[in-house]
C-alpha cells in the first residue's frame, strides 16, 4: 500500500480535536474499536539484557509485531471505528539517539494502516519523558498530534489524556494546569449533557486490580488516582483503558472499568502478544484480549456475536 502524506495519518489530533471524528455526537447504534499498547520499538532487546534504560538497539521483532497487527487489522471485514495506541510508541527516551530511528521505522509500520481506519495516538512515560518537559512534549506533539483531547464516535464521548501529569509534571506545571482545566471543563460538560458512555484513554492505569492497592510503578499514587477516579465517575465515565504494565490486568472502581491491555511487543507476564476488541453497545461496553495470531474475521465476529445478534444476511447490526 503506498504511503499517505504524514500529516493525514499522525497529526489529526490538533486543537483539542481528532480530525474526522468530531460530528457524532448522537447514539447511532453499536460499534467497535481495537485498543493496542506498548509496541514500545526496543524493549525486546533491553529486556532481554537486562539494561532497561540504556540498551534498546535493535527492534526487528516489534516490527514484525507490530506489522502483524496492522496487516490483521487491515484484513477485518467489518472495520473497527478507529485503533488506538495507548502510548509507549517506542522505547527510547527523549534525548536518546536511537529515538529519531525507532520513530520513523514505527511510521513506515503504520502508514500501512487501512485509511479508512483512523489511527489515535496516546502519550505514554517513554514518548514524553518521566519527567515530561515542555520541549519534550512539543517533540511528541510534532510528531504524533495532540497529547490530549476528545472526540466523538456514534454519541460518545473520547477522552484522550495526558498520564505523565498525574505522575511527574514537576518541570511542566502550566502544561499541567492547562491540560487539567481542559479536563475538568470535559468532565464538567459530559454531566451537564447527561452522556450516556464516556470512555478515556490514558496509558497508566490508576490502578491494576483495586481501587485501594499500594501506589507502584505500574498505577497512579493512591490519593490522585481516588481524586481522578471520582471526577470520573461524576463525569460519566464508564471506562478506562491503559497500557504500561505490558500484562492484562483491571478491576472496578463501582460501576467505572479498570482495563489494562497488554503489549503488542514486549510482554512482561504471560500474555501473548495482542490486541483489545471493544464493543460498545447503548447499556454496556464489552471488550476481549485477543492474541495477534487470533486476531481474524471470526474472532472479531464472535466477540460481538456474543453480545449482539449477528445472521447471515446482516453480519453486524453495527450502523
Amino acid at each position: 500500500m503506498a504511503a499517505r502524506p504524514e500529516e493525514a495519518i499522525f497529526h489529526r489530533a490538533q486543537c483539542r480535536r481528532f480530525k474526522g471524528l468530531t460530528k457524532e455526537k448522537d447514539w447511532k447504534g453499536p460499534f467497535y474499536f481495537i485498543q493496542g499498547a506498548d509496541p514500545q520499538f526496543g524493549l525486546m532487546k533491553a529486556w532481554k539484557v537486562g539494561d532497561h534504560d540504556n540498551s534498546g538497539d535493535e527492534w526487528q521483532e516489534e516490527i514484525k509485531l507490530t506489522e502483524q497487527a496492522v496487516q490483521a487489522i487491515n484484513k477485518l471485514t467489518l472495520k473497527p471505528k478507529f485503533f488506538v495506541l495507548c502510548g509507549d510508541l517506542i522505547h527510547a527516551m527523549p534525548g536518546s539517539p536511537l529515538r529519531e530511528e525507532q520513530i520513523f521505522d514505527l511510521k513506515h509500520v503504520l502508514e500501512d494502516i487501512d485509511p479508512k481506519i483512523p489511527l489515535v495516538f496516546v502519550s505514554g512515560n517513554h514518548d514524553i519523558g518521566n519527567s515530561p518537559t515542555p520541549e519534550s512534549i512539543a517533540e511528541y506533539c510534532k510528531n504524533w498530534g495532540d497529547d490530549y483531547f476528545s472526540f466523538w464516535v456514534g454519541g460518545v464521548l473520547f477522552l484522550v489524556l495526558n498520564s505523565q501529569f498525574f505522575q511527574d509534571a514537576s518541570n511542566c506545571l502550566e502544561l499541567k494546569e492547562a491540560h487539567d482545566l481542559w479536563l475538568d471543563n470535559q468532565l464538567a460538560t459530559a454531566e451537564q449533557l447527561k452522556i450516556k458512555n464516556v470512555i478515556v484513554f490514558q496509558h497508566i492505569p490508576a490502578f491494576l486490580q483495586s481501587a485501594e492497592e499500594e501506589n507502584g510503578y505500574f498505577n497512579l499514587e493512591k490519593s490522585k488516582r481516588l481524586d481522578l477516579l471520582q471526577k470520573f465517575e461524576k463525569g460519566g465515565v464508564k471506562a478506562i483503558f491503559s497500557g504500561h504494565y505490558h500484562r492484562n490486568a483491571g478491576g472496578k472502581f463501582n460501576d467505572l472499568d479498570m482495563v489494562v491491555t497488554s503489549a503488542i511487543g514486549c510482554q512482561l507476564g504471560e500474555d501473548k502478544h495482542g490486541v483489545r476488541v471493544v464493543v460498545v453497545t447503548e447499556d454496556k461496553i464489552h471488550h476481549k484480549y485477543i492474541s495477534l495470531d487470533e486476531l481474524s474475521d471470526l474472532t472479531v465476529k464472535e466477540m460481538i456475536s456474543s453480545h449482539l445478534e449477528v445472521n447471515d444476511e446482516s453480519p453486524c447490526l453495527f450502523y
